[in-house]
C-alpha cells in the first residue's frame, strides 16, 4: 500500500508561485512511490484534520514567503520578506498532528525554517545583512550545484547519504537560515565554508523529522541523494503505524 503524503499548497495568496513550484514536489513524491494529498490552504481547520486523518507523512514546501519574526521574538528587519499567515496556519495544524501521531515529516526550506520555529528556534532574517555569509546561497533556481554541505557523521541524514560520504553538493535558494536551533532539533548539515546550517533532524531515532535548507524535489531526476532523501522519507510513512496507547488501569 502506498503512503499518503500531506503536503501543504506552497503559499496562500501567489497562485503563480504554487504552479510554478508545487509540481516538482509532487512529482518526486509520486516517482519515489507515494501518493501526494495537497492540502489547500482555504480550508476549514476540521476539513484540514479529516483530510490529515488519511495520511501517513507530512511534507512541508518551499514557500515564497518568510516566517514572520514575531513568531520567534524578533522585530522584522527591512530585508526580511512578507509572511504568509494562511500557510503558517496550516503548517501548525499539519505539524502537530505529526508530532502527535509520530508521522515522518520532511520539511523543505521555507519548510524547515517553519519546523524550526515551531519548536522555539529562531532564524537569520537575511544571510546578507546580518552574517555577510561568503557562499552565495541563492544563485538560482537553475543552478543545480550551488554549493556543498558538510554532513554530521552521526546524523539520520548520513545514513540517507549512504556511501556517498559525509560532503555533498546542493542546489540553494534562500536568504534566511536558522540561527538557534529548535528544542530536540540538532544540526545534521552545514555549509563548510561559512557556517550555515544546511539541515536539522529531530534528537529522536523511532521519529523520522528531517528538514532540508535546499530543494531536493529540483534536482530529484539528477542527484542520487535528493532521490535517496525522498526514498527514506516515503519509506518511513509507508511504515508508519498509529501509535499504541498502552493503558494500565489502576487497583482502587
Amino acid at each position: 500500500m502506498s503512503a499518503r503524503i500531506a503536503i501543504p499548497e506552497p503559499t496562500f495568496t501567489d497562485m503563480e508561485y504554487n504552479q510554478r513550484s508545487l509540481p516538482s514536489y509532487l512529482s518526486a513524491l509520486r516517482s519515489a512511490g507515494a501518493i501526494p494529498v495537497v492540502i489547500p490552504l482555504h480550508e476549514r481547520p476540521e476539513r484540514v484534520a479529516k483530510l490529515l486523518s488519511t495520511v501517513q507523512g507530512v511534507l512541508l514546501p518551499g514557500s515564497g514567503f518568510d516566517v514572520d519574526p514575531e513568531r520567534y521574538g524578533e522585530e522584522r528587519i527591512p530585508e526580511c520578506g512578507r509572511a504568509d499567515p494562511g500557510r503558517a496556519a496550516v503548517d501548525e495544524l499539519l505539524l502537530q498532528d505529526a508530532f502527535n501521531m509520530y508521522k515522518p515529516v520532511l520539511a523543505i526550506c521555507h519548510g524547515a525554517q517553519t519546523l524550526n520555529v515551531w519548536r522555539n528556534g529562531t532564524l537569520i532574517q537575511d544571510l546578507d545583512t546580518m552574517m555577510k555569509a561568503p557562499v552565495n546561497h541563492r544563485p538560482g533556481r537553475t543552478v543545480v550545484d550551488a554549493h556543498a554541505v558538510q554532513i554530521n557523521k552521526e546524523s539520520r541524514l548520513r545514513a540517507i547519504a549512504g556511501e556517498g560520504g559525509t560532503l555533498e553538493t546542493v542546489n540553494s535558494s534562500h536568504h534566511q537560515a536558522i540561527k538557534r536551533v529548535g528544542d530536540n532539533l540538532v544540526v545534521s548539515a552545514i555549509s563548510p565554508d561559512d557556517g550555515v546550517v544546511e539541515a536539522i533532524e529531530l534528537d529522536s531515532p523511532n521519529h523520522f523529522v528531517v528538514g532540508v535548507q535546499w530543494h531536493p524535489e529540483r534536482s530529484y531526476t539528477v542527484s542520487p541523494f535528493s532521490r535517496a532523501i525522498f526514498a527514506a522519507f516515503v519509506r518511513a510513512a509507508a511504515a508508519w503505524e498509529p501509535r499504541r496507547i498502552q493503558e494500565s488501569i489502576a487497583a482502587i
